[in-house]
């Protein structure tokens, strides 16, 4: 079952982000990132419902680190409900913008593919396809920055571009950039990230 932390807006009618974090983490781990790139924005951090060694996850994978495809699919509705549940709580409006990291990132892309209405937009950092044959949807130029570092030694590279690609070839807005870091997230990720937000905030009001 999904937990997560809510922080509100300290702006009328400002944004709103939901924070998907990455393998063996927690609600609380993006908070920081995300306060950076929308100070004002009201927050949905969730937590992953998967226990793993670490913390949580919002998948299973094999033990060669593959994506399980089926399980990933079944968790979609079960997220995007509590997601739905909690704009309604908390007298939010509909379609927040995604920020997910890694494992995050890969469910964040999952919702995207299979029911587009969610979001309004989404920062995948260092995510995966999450399905080896994307699924039939329209994104309707939906906003969407991925962020890939070169130096990633849990990626192969093209991972991203091929995301992208998929993403491109169903409609999205697709900004990518392939940055010189590792798997963790590092200050140019966040310059990027924070003048996309800056963007795609001011674009919704």
């Amino acid at each position: 079952m999904h937990e997560y932390v809510f922080v509100p807006a300290t702006e009328p009618d400002d944004a709103v982000i939901v924070l998907l974090h990455g393998s063996d983490g927690r609600e609380t781990d993006l908070l920081p990132f995300a306060d950076r790139l929308a100070p004002t924005a009201a927050k949905i951090s969730i937590r992953g419902a998967v226990a793993t060694p670490g913390g949580y996850a919002f998948f299973h994978r094999f033990p060669d680190r593959g994506i399980d495809e089926q399980d990933l699919a079944a968790r979609v509705s079960p997220l995007t409900e509590l997601i739905r549940i909690a704009l309604t709580v908390h007298g939010l409006r509909p379609r927040p913008i995604a920020l997910g990291f890694s494992n995050g990132a890969i469910m964040a892309a999952a919702v995207l593919q299979t029911q587009p209405e969610v979001f309004s937009g989404a920062i995948l950092v260092r995510p995966l396809s999450p399905f080896t044959v994307a699924p039939d949807q329209v994104l309707n130029a939906v906003p969407v920055l991925i962020l890939d570092g070169a130096h990633d030694e849990r990626r192969t590279r093209g991972d991203g571009r091929v995301l992208a690609e998929t993403l491109r070839r169903a409609g999205a807005d697709v900004q990518h950039e392939v940055l010189p870091t590792g798997h963790l997230i590092s200050d140019v990720d966040e310059r990027i990230a924070g003048l996309w937000m800056q963007r795609a905030t001011n674009s919704t009001k």
